[in-house]
């Protein structure tokens, strides 16, 4: 019994708390006026406008970001410290006065460039250049000619123009034939090939450029 009437006791004390902490919070709040923050943001020369900054109050947990004319536009509290960031550009943090006159803001804020200089690194896989000599020496270097002639060669253009797909070009030439050969079945005889010298020229090339024969 005790222990319960402990815990109510002290679950009323926290929400007595709570609460009182929360109606300070909302004076404070009521009390600061609001100001309407807007702007222009341009790099360190002053002549172009930086776009995508990001423009936030950390302790509030609100913001926005600049847009394509480096332009931007957001309501703060009294008392508010507005950070500037971007990357590649030098943090900048502005803090708006604790007691405005008006109700509106407007800068026009210059971000430099932020420069990390780092030291120099000399890399070198090899504790000696006596070392690195003797790997050099010791490489074997392809002739790229011999892959170049190995690629040129007739056979390997054959083998690739047996499995390269057909182009447009002929695509489009196989179905206006099919289409003729369609129409000429619907509206007229159908030539014999056999009497086609055209057909008979390509025959003759046929032999002679070996597709006849036999492969391996």
């Amino acid at each position: 019994m005790k222990n319960s009437l402990l815990i109510s006791t002290a679950f009323v004390f926290l929400c007595g708390i709570f609460f009182s902490s929360l109606e300070v919070n909302a004076q404070d709040v009521q009390e600061k006026k609001v100001i309407q923050l807007s702007g222009i943001i341009l790099n360190a020369d002053s002549t172009d406008a930086v776009a995508g900054v990001n423009i936030y109050v950390p302790t509030k947990g609100r913001g926005t970001s600049s847009g394509r004319f480096g332009y931007f536009s957001m309501p703060v509290l009294e008392g508010d410290s507005v950070i500037f960031s971007f990357i590649g550009l030098k943090k900048q943090t502005f803090k708006i006065p604790e007691t405005v006159e008006s109700d509106k803001i407007s800068l026009i804020l210059t971000m430099e460039v932020d420069e990390i200089a780092l030291a120099e690194i000399e890399v070198m896989p090899y504790p000696t250049e006596e070392e690195f000599k003797q790997a050099v020496i010791a490489l074997n270097v392809v002739d790229p000619m011999s892959i170049s002639r190995a690629n040129m060669s007739p056979e390997m253009l054959l083998r690739w123009a047996e499995s390269m797909p057909a182009s447009g070009n002929e695509n489009f030439r196989y179905f206006q034939q099919g289409q003729a050969i369609q129409n000429q079945d619907l509206y007229g005889p159908r030539t014999l090939r056999l009497l086609d010298p055209f057909a008979w020229g390509q025959f003759i090339r046929s032999i002679k450029r070996g597709d006849l024969k036999k492969k391996d």
